[in-house]
């Protein structure tokens, strides 16, 4: 096929390219050490070919996001023996990036050698110690989902070479839901995770009436026969897959969705590559919510001063008087909210208004990438309100896409109302702020724009998350709003929300938290609505390790950006200093500390 062909040369192209960058030669080297170097960076750089070759092709579902189209007829294998092969593939590549010496390597690509690493020992560990393919369903799912999406959302090829790949995935889907159904031990699938799944079950045949049936004309004669074949045998499945969830799966589920301690810890090792252990993240966690707290509460008095009916508001107050007057003036924000049917086109304005502030402002380089508003699709619904979908690190110029999760129709007015006070208009203009601009849009063009292919595979949760944390405030101190008190208010108590993520994660897997425990941290102590804080309690369960990235994240730009104005003094810059920030492609914060502040690589 054409476009896989040129997939192919692009990715072989890249990756001579990245092998062709001069590496960074000691200030006092000597030619022989720069000489070392060059031959250590070289040794690497085919490592790292090498495993992206491999690991695409066993990863064929991400390869497509990626942009690499080469296996975009396939689907990633969860069988015994396709388990393994990632297993064999993974353990021979981990014994010879171990046997490279880090020190004789540029500093760009020590970098990328810790990251390599922590790709494969994470995805070892994912295979054979939380073993996610025996008691998650929502792996499978994603999988399902993500097969078709991915080669149907973006215009990345011909529709009809998009739609042979996906008469092919659509063919395969079925084995897959077998193989779910066979590795799947219903005693260690949580209920929480059933439920989820049979819920989003459908949303694979919703992607198959949105993007592929309105284009089934452009196939003719047997492709055309072909992919109706495909479709109905895909849908055939999907119910005879709902039939088995409904019946034996959920029924059956009798896992505990806490992961415990020990996982719990090494997960976060490898989602974070962080310098800050669990008790550490606890401790910065707690501290800042008081510290947070005490801002909102200072904001309180202002906005609610001389109101009638105001509560009392003391130098120093009580607990109950923080709360109560901090609830009062969060209540001035609740009451400018969009109407139920408006919020996707008020967060079209929002993000409008955003991209023109940081233009004016000259906060970072804003990039001319397309970005566009979408409703979520279905089969990624139920775990978040919004995200920000871009583009592989090798489809270049394409959409990224700003998905906002529609209200579900069987909620109730009371429901609905919950919903839209914590989403009210100054939330919004948050919400786009973080996922769009300057944040996760943002970032994500910036770092597709490196030309080290192997950190834009690898991009790091961490930095994205807690850039988009970073930015969010970097807009208020810029005066977003007339610096409006109110949006600063909201600012902060999404801040909180944060912050809250982090001591939630560990006190539900950890700390064993009942929902009452986590619902009075969200709705008393980070004034999250009930409807919020529901979401977040079911999200809690159905993931680990990935809400303290937000804080974490956050927390490692915060100090990044102090040790460097530290540095530059007078001579700061924020223009200079988030580009500087932003094209380094985006590995975990502490690696961007380190080459920026020219300390060891560790």
């Amino acid at each position: 096929m054409r476009h896989s062909l040129l997939a192919a040369a692009l990715l072989s192209a890249t990756l001579a390219a990245c092998q062709g960058q001069a590496p960074t030669a000691p200030a006092e080297g000597t030619a022989a050490t720069a000489a070392s170097t060059e031959q250590a960076d070289a040794k690497f750089n085919a490592l790292s070919k090498r495993w992206l070759d491999e690991w695409m092709r066993l990863n064929p579902v991400s390869a497509s996001q990626i942009g690499d189209h080469r296996f975009d007829a396939t689907l990633d294998d969860y069988s015994a023996a396709g388990r393994q092969a990632q297993v064999d593939f993974n353990k021979k590549l981990l014994a010879e990036l171990d046997a490279l010496d880090q020190k004789t390597l540029s500093r760009e690509m020590q970098v990328d050698l810790l990251l390599l690493k922590n790709q494969v020992r994470g995805d070892l560990f994912a295979l054979e110690t939380l073993q996610s393919w025996a008691w998650d369903p929502q792996l499978y799912n994603s999988l399902a989902g993500g097969a078709l999406y991915n080669l149907m959302a973006r215009d990345f090829a011909p529709m009809p070479e998009r739609l042979k790949s996906a008469t092919a995935r659509m063919e395969k889907l079925p084995a897959l839901f077998a193989q779910m159904r066979e590795n799947l031990d219903p005693a260690r699938v949580p209920k929480i995770h059933a439920e989820t799944v049979s819920k989003q079950n459908a949303g694979v045949v919703g992607l198959v009436d949105q993007f592929i049936v309105p284009a089934a004309d452009q196939l003719q004669g047997e492709d055309r026969k072909r992919l109706d074949a495909a479709i109905a045998g895909l849908r055939k499945a999907v119910d005879e897959q709902q039939k088995w969830l409904d019946g034996t799966l959920v029924p059956n589920a009798k896992g505990d969705f806490r992961i415990g301690e020990k996982l719990y810890d090494e997960k976060l090792k490898f989602a974070l590559m962080s310098s800050l252990s669990r008790a550490d993240i606890k401790q910065r966690a707690e501290s800042e919510l008081k510290r947070v707290r005490g801002e909102m509460y200072g904001i309180a008095r202002t906005v609610l001063k001389d109101k009638p009916n105001a509560p009392e508001m003391p130098d120093n107050p009580t607990d109950d008087q923080q709360q109560k007057a901090i609830e009062a003036a969060l209540e001035l924000a609740y009451a400018d909210r969009p109407k139920r049917e408006d919020v996707v086109d008020f967060a079209k304005q929002t993000l409008a208004d955003a991209t023109k502030f940081t233009r004016e402002k000259q906060l970072v380089t804003v990039p001319d990438a397309p970005v566009k508003i979408i409703l979520m699709p279905e089969f990624q619904r139920g775990v978040s309100v919004a995200y920000c979908d871009s583009p592989g690190p090798l489809d270049k110029g394409l959409d990224t896409y700003y998905a906002i999760s529609p209200i579900p129709e069987d909620w109730s007015k009371e429901q609905v109302d919950s919903f839209l006070r914590e989403y009210n208009s100054r939330m919004i203009h948050l919400l786009s702020i973080h996922e769009a601009m300057p944040g996760h849009y943002l970032e994500g063009a910036h770092s597709t724009e490196s030309k080290d292919l192997l950190r834009g595979v690898l991009r790091s949760g961490l930095f994205a998350e807690g850039w988009a944390v970073y930015t969010e405030d970097m807009m208020a101190d810029a005066g977003y709003m007339n610096n409006d008190p109110l949006f600063r208010l909201v600012q902060l108590k999404f801040y909180l929300r944060t912050i809250g993520n982090a001591i939630l994660d560990q006190g539900v897997h950890v700390d064993n938290w009942t929902r009452e425990q986590a619902m009075d941290l969200m709705t008393r102590q980070t004034f999250q609505q009930e409807r919020e804080a529901a979401g977040k309690w079911v999200r809690a369960q159905l993931t680990s390790a990935q809400l303290p990235t937000y804080f974490v994240g956050a927390q490692e730009h915060f100090d990044l950006r102090k040790a460097w104005e530290a540095k530059e003094g007078a001579k700061f810059n924020a223009k200079a200093y988030h580009d500087q920030v932003l094209s380094y492609g985006a590995p975990p914060v502490r690696f961007v500390s380190e080459l920026m502040l020219d300390k060891p690589i560790e």
